[in-house]
């Protein structure tokens, strides 16, 4: 049903010049997905247009460029590194004789080849179907044929009609299931809430290195390779942090200009992690020539998932791979870690990192002085445990006089999960 790629596929790339910047992409980045989709580009045609012409996209002498350049080269598949009508995919693969296809059915591709956990699959079926549901038209007349045979003879529904009720018919049924999936997703996040563990959520650029730093931070195997969307299903791992305590880490998917609105839609439900977390690292590869672009990209994802005025702490990755740059950690105004410099593949800057998520995640630390009763010694083999007791001294009658330093975040925890005992010093103002 898909336009699914085979290996030893051969491709023509079309890469378009426009003055206006909504059309503007990269052909750097379309030879970097095709080459993650497994296919060989055999030649580029490139050009300039002042607009998009309504019936190739390009001009009718480019048009027979590239059909030129397909049976020059031999090649099997045309890919625009533009967004295409439907009618301009028929157009062009009636002149081509071959198939066409444009940039949003590429990245799907990728994403279906990609995707491994069964949310992953149904996530980008979906967004498959939605794409295609306005492409079932493809030129073949067999689609506009009305059924015959014994029985269904005389008025009845065309192939293409019968196509099109069961492509919603199968939407119907997927959406039926990501929503129970989204569901069991939200149970875990209520979870994650009750017991206060804080959320980290790893965001930026496809090939930023997301990946590798997330490995690096919870020693964990999750596939990281130099190619664009290396990884698809979310990943989520707890870590330690020093004055924060247990710490959940999210690897998600990366983003990329103009991410085709279908897939933000099919992927809701991943990027809900996202917009759950407490902290957003932007990674950044401080190497790309596109550096500032990408960011950009980045920032007007995260306004459309409505994740914007989330924190966020920049990690600015890949330092090994430029010159006269050591880790170090830049601070905001308020003292506040801005930027940590570090390279995720070489492990230089790991301990700056986690000291920055933990002065961004652990904000004040509370200061008090408590007297628990011999019976609490649950509570306080807690607060050893946690490092938070400063002094401790006993009185008269047996109690614990006790002074603690201890994160807001762990404060609050404790706070309610023994309230009786602490139930003077939860309204408490913080100290420090």
């Amino acid at each position: 049903m898909f336009d699914r790629y085979e290996a030893g596929e051969r491709a023509v790339l079309v890469h378009i010049h426009f003055s206006s910047e909504d059309n503007r992409e990269d052909l750097q980045e379309l030879e970097m997905l095709v080459s993650s989709a497994g296919v060989e580009s055999v030649a580029v045609v490139t050009g300039r247009r002042s607009t998009p012409h309504p019936k190739y996209y390009v001009g009718e002498g480019k048009a027979e460029e590239i059909a030129q350049t397909v049976h020059q080269y031999q090649a099997n598949v045309v890919i625009f590194n533009h967004a295409l009508s439907p009618a301009q995919e028929r157009n062009l693969e009636r002149l081509c004789e071959c198939r066409v296809l444009d940039r949003t059915t590429l990245i799907l591709d990728i994403f279906a080849q990609r995707a491994r956990t069964h949310e992953g699959k149904l996530q980008v079926e979906l967004a498959q179907l939605s794409h295609l549901s306005t492409r079932l038209v493809r030129g073949w007349t067999h689609l506009e044929r009305q059924k015959g045979g014994i029985g269904l003879r005389g008025p009845g529904e065309t192939q293409l009609e019968t196509d099109r009720r069961l492509l919603r018919a199968r939407i119907k049924s997927i959406l039926a299931r990501l929503d129970k999936v989204s569901k069991q997703r939200e149970q875990g996040r209520r979870a994650r809430q009750r017991a206060d563990l804080p959320t980290v959520s790893l965001v930026g650029y496809t090939n930023a290195g997301k990946s590798t730093l997330f490995n690096a931070i919870t020693q964990s195997g999750v596939y990281a390779a130099d190619q664009l969307f290396a990884t698809l299903d979310p990943t989520l791992r707890r870590f330690e942090i020093e004055d924060v305590g247990t710490t959940i880490l999210a690897d998600t998917v990366g983003f990329i200009r103009h991410l085709p609105h279908d897939l933000v839609a099919a992927f809701k439900a991943t990027l809900q992690e996202t917009r759950d977390a407490q902290l957003l690292l932007h990674v950044i590869d401080c190497s790309d020539e596109r550096m500032a672009d990408n960011i950009e990209q980045v920032q007007l994802v995260l306004e459309e998932i409505e994740a914007d005025d989330i924190a966020q702490l920049l990690v600015m990755n890949k330092i090994d791979q430029c010159e006269g740059i050591e880790p170090h950690i830049d601070f905001d105004e308020q003292g506040l870690p801005l930027r940590v410099w570090m390279s995720a593949q070489q492990g230089l800057g790991l301990t700056l990192l986690q000291e920055a998520i933990s002065q961004r995640l652990a904000g004040t630390m509370v200061e008090e002085h408590i007297q628990l009763p011999p019976t609490a010694g649950r509570l306080r083999s807690q607060l050893y445990q946690l490092d938070a007791i400063t002094q401790e001294n006993l009185d008269e009658q047996g109690n614990w006089l006790i002074d603690i330093r201890v994160p807001q975040v762990e404060w609050q925890r404790l706070c309610k999960h023994h309230h009786e005992l602490l139930s003077n010093f939860v309204n408490s103002v913080d100290k420090d």
